[in-house]
């Protein structure tokens, strides 16, 4: 039985505002909390596919390692770093490198990577064409807010001859860097979690590949144009506040979370459309 908990919006603000109270107050409890790690593993992660492939951690595997593991789910891609660094949670699963380093640049959080676990192709998608190239002149294109994954998304159009990038353009590119756009192509900037249910209103939509996989898209089969696996930076990992690296549990899922048997159940349940980086 699915035993996961599921963070309501009220929670979540309550979350991010106790990180802000947080951090102008004393951190000897945080650190406290952080060095017991005698309870269960708490792991913030987004529903899919992360928290999915930690419950099939937590059903087939962990108990046989001794590892106790709590899941909890997010919506947001902000929440599970200020968790993680107040405390609430022990641990994150749900981000790439660039977005993480831009975020503890912005934030002064201290999250560090742990193992990668897997890639979520960045895609385009629409209701309304079934391919790039049928794009009309003046199209409007959904793309995610957030500085590193609206560079992500302008980065993907680019290598797929839909628009220009400047050269040498890095992690923070926004429509403004635009060299070319031979189809005077718009862009509508929005939260991540809102692109899929964007693609009524727009001709179509970059969407990261967790939010499509939930908005019943299938990557490998439904998207117009979609990133390529090979050196791509933006694998998924496990993630904790600097100095937990060594935490034993910490350790235990890592270990589970790149083993044989997580690798088949991602190629299994996702069918190249989440794909193992391990």
């Amino acid at each position: 039985m699915r035993n996961t908990a599921k963070l309501s919006t009220a929670v979540l603000a309550a979350g991010a505002l106790t990180f802000g109270l947080t951090a102008c107050g004393s951190s000897d409890s945080d650190s406290a909390a952080s060095s017991d790690t005698s309870g269960p593993l708490v792991v913030a992660a987004s529903p899919v596919p992360h928290a999915e492939i930690l419950d099939y951690v937590k059903d087939n595997l962990a108990k046989k390692a001794g590892l106790d593991l709590e899941v909890r789910e997010f919506t947001d891609y902000v929440t599970p770093n200020t968790a993680t660094e107040d405390g609430s949670v022990d641990a994150n699963y749900f981000q790439n490198q660039p977005y993480l380093d831009d975020f503890n640049k912005k934030n002064g959080t201290h999250i560090v990577p742990v193992v990668t676990v897997h890639l979520e192709p960045l895609g385009l998608y629409s209701h309304k064409v079934k391919s790039a190239d049928a794009l009309k002149s003046g199209a409007t294109i959904a793309v995610p807010n957030d500085s590193v994954n609206e560079a992500r998304a302008l980065k993907l159009l680019d290598a797929n001859g839909i628009i220009t990038l400047k050269d040498g353009v890095g992690n923070e590119a926004t429509p403004a860097d635009i060299t070319k756009n031979p189809k005077n192509l718009k862009f509508k900037e929005l939260e991540a979690a809102q692109t899929p249910r964007s693609l009524d209103d727009v001709d179509a939509a970059v969407i990261n590949g967790n939010y499509a996989i939930e908005a019943d898209l299938k990557p490998a089969s439904d998207a117009l144009v979609l990133e390529s696996a090979k050196d791509n930076p933006y694998g998924n990992f496990l993630a904790v506040k600097d100095g937990n690296e060594d935490d034993p549990r910490v350790k235990k899922l890592a270990k589970l979370l790149t083993s044989d048997e997580v690798k088949k159940f991602i190629e299994d349940k996702y069918d190249g459309s989440v794909i193992a980086s391990f």
